[in-house]
């Protein structure tokens, strides 16, 4: 179970969301005029898109046609006016199963050319697990802290080099707004890596399912594909894209609908075949979940019925106020520190133990950080990831800390801190 899932964590779901979900799942209630009408609306337009006009009907494998438009006007919205193609969109059942797809694609060779992917550390704890499922490599290059876990493309190569002669690179993984260090990259710092990706001919694989929660002073999400294609003609035609999104992400928060989607940039017509191919293999992306998605891209408008209860809802004033509060109350803590936040639902402190603590996870075999969130979880009913799970080198140590929970764990990790000592 994610321990991320904001409704665990007593988030309440957006009623607009649901509204339009439960007519579709029972039709009935379109007749219901205690429901908004725009709610009824909208449930109607979309049981129009689902064959038979049912939730209980496939979709095609890639998705319903009309949700698969409606993500591209979206990201057209998005990116300032920069065209986004239906065609180009592959609904799944969540962001991690069509990063998988894309892995199983490029997954291949032994030795020297197994396929590897550059990959942040730290990056999101289930992406390890799920390189080695599909077998691939990963090429770890270091977010630099120091600099609130900036991209350095001096250490991209490092990395590059250092992969050579063990594995083949064929693409680099992206987490913008970083999971789960909550960095936002700006401008700049996008077209460094797209340059370094052209120079080295690797894919981009870019996480931006959190988007939608950007709060960091002067901080903006800017997606690649918009920085690609406002780039050179010849970079922005031949740099191999791949973005990803999901019902999931901070704002909407309904990870158990099963749905995401990928838009696919300079892609050879050949390979997208091969996508259509491993989708069939689901069937299709659950229908309810598919609705969800539509609902996410296009939310109630001023003048709906339901735009004001819509707004009140949204939740990312409440993210922002958690994570500047967390912030300081970390900062102060004795043998803790931890960079600002500027998107995304994470924070990950560093941790500085004591020798003696460190002697006694060397006898448990255990490392550090793992060892005390084993603690903290036993002794004050606190759960948090160790920074280990997300790639971490055996000399560093954080946590990974879960914004939505709000801010009263810091008084138990305080006690914590105090036990360490």
């Amino acid at each position: 179970v994610s321990s991320a899932d904001p409704h665990r964590a007593g988030i309440k779901s957006l009623s607009f969301v649901r509204q339009v979900l439960a007519a579709c799942l029972c039709p009935q209630l379109l007749k219901d005029k205690s429901l908004p009408l725009d709610v009824r609306q909208r449930a109607r337009t979309l049981l129009e898109a689902c064959d038979g006009g049912s939730v209980g009907a496939y979709s095609p494998s890639a998705g319903l046609t009309y949700v698969r438009r409606s993500i591209a006007d979206f990201i057209t919205r998005r990116d300032g006016g920069v065209p986004s193609h239906s065609d180009d969109i592959f609904i799944c059942a969540g962001s991690h199963r069509a990063l998988m797809v894309f892995l199983k694609l490029l997954a291949r060779g032994k030795g020297k050319t197994h396929t590897g992917v550059l990959t942040p550390v730290p990056c999101p704890s289930t992406l390890p697990v799920l390189l080695d499922d599909v077998d691939v490599k990963m090429m770890p290059y270091q977010l630099n802290e120091e600099r609130g876990w900036a991209v350095d493309v001096d250490e991209l190569q490092r990395a590059l080099t250092a992969a050579r002669g063990h594995c083949e690179p064929r693409a680099i993984y992206i987490s913008n707004p970083g999971n789960p260090t909550g960095h936002v990259q700006n401008r700049k710092s996008i077209e460094e890596v797209i340059q370094f990706a052209a120079d080295h001919k690797l894919l981009i694989l870019a996480n931006e399912v959190d988007q939608d929660c950007v709060y960091g002073p002067d901080a903006e999400f800017i997606s690649y594909k918009k920085v690609l294609l406002e780039m050179d003609q010849e970079l922005a035609e031949s740099v191999q894209l791949v973005s990803f999104q999901s019902v999931s992400s901070s704002f909407l928060g309904e990870g158990g609908l099963r749905a995401g989607y990928m838009e696919t940039i300079n892609i050879d017509p050949e390979v997208i075949h091969y996508i259509e191919i491993l989708l069939c293999f689901d069937i299709s992306t659950p229908v309810t979940g598919q609705l969800a998605l539509d609902l996410m891209v296009n939310p109630p408008k001023p003048g709906d019925q339901s735009y004001d209860t819509y707004i009140q809802n949204q939740r990312l004033t409440t993210l922002t106020q958690n994570a500047q509060r967390v912030v300081q109350a970390l900062n102060v803590l004795p043998g803790m520190s931890c960079q600002p936040s500027m998107g995304g639902v994470y924070l990950y402190p560093s941790l500085r133990l004591p020798p003696d603590f460190m002697k006694y996870a060397e006898v448990s075999k255990l490392e550090a950080d793992v060892l005390y969130c084993q603690m903290l979880l036993q002794e004050e009913g606190v759960l948090l990831g160790p920074g280990w799970t997300c790639g971490g080198a055996s000399h560093q140590h954080h946590i990974r800390w879960i914004l939505p929970f709000g801010t009263n764990k810091t008084q138990k990790i305080q006690q914590q801190q105090e036990k360490t000592k």
